[in-house]
């Protein structure tokens, strides 16, 4: 079963999350907060796998909430807003979020998101992903913010997927432009990633494309 607290300050879209969630044979629902100091606290109290965080709450916003929970490795956290303004999302990325979905995502993609996020995959609705790289490629002097020296305890082969995980590439899609089989792909995304201390797949993405991979 794969645990989540939904932390969401508008009950009645609360109450509907929940039951999106509760709609699922593997995914259960251990808590629910209102706000992001309550989300962090249940975070501590009852060790869910993920936490599904609204950004905009009151007494804390939810990217703080996730860079506290991210830096405490209480779980994993997959951000849900109407706002795909890109302040939230580099906010909620950097924060160390491993997803990020707007709240018109219909009910079967997120709990796929959900179950991405709890697999270590990390999910970045398309839309958003677009916009993140769009970001990207207008403001190259981003690249300043992350240290290329980061790379060097990387194979040429896993700088190689990191730079194809900064395009958005699936698994199965960077086996492809890589003449590569796909568990072959999943191994260096692995290896690559506890190497370079991330969390997920979607922090790997943004640090290749801050280094211009």
């Amino acid at each position: 079963m794969i645990r989540v607290l939904v932390a969401e300050d508008q009950s009645a879209v609360r109450a509907g999350l929940v039951l999106i969630l509760g709609s699922a044979p593997d995914i259960e629902v251990v808590g629910e907060a209102e706000d992001g100091e309550r989300a962090v606290e249940l975070a501590r109290d009852l060790g869910p796998d993920l936490v599904l965080m609204d950004v905009q709450m009151p007494r804390l916003d939810g990217v703080t909430a996730t860079r506290r929970i991210v830096a405490e490795r209480l779980a994993d956290v997959l951000v849900l807003t109407t706002f795909d303004l890109d302040e939230y999302v580099f906010g909620a990325l950097r924060a160390g979020a491993a997803g990020f979905l707007l709240k018109n995502t219909e009910a079967k993609d997120l709990l796929d998101a959900v179950r991405a996020v709890a697999r270590g995959e990390g999910m970045v609705a398309p839309a958003v992903t677009r916009r993140l790289i769009a970001e990207f490629a207008a403001a190259p002097a981003r690249g300043a913010e992350a240290d290329p020296a980061v790379l060097e305890g990387l194979t040429r082969r896993e700088r190689e997927v990191l730079g194809r995980i900064g395009e958005g590439l699936s698994n199965a899609e960077i086996a492809a432009r890589l003449n590569m089989a796909e568990g072959t792909v999943k191994t260096h995304v692995s290896r690559l990633l506890a190497k370079l201390e991330l969390r997920s797949r979607v922090q790997a993405a943004v640090l290749a494309r801050e280094l211009g991979l």
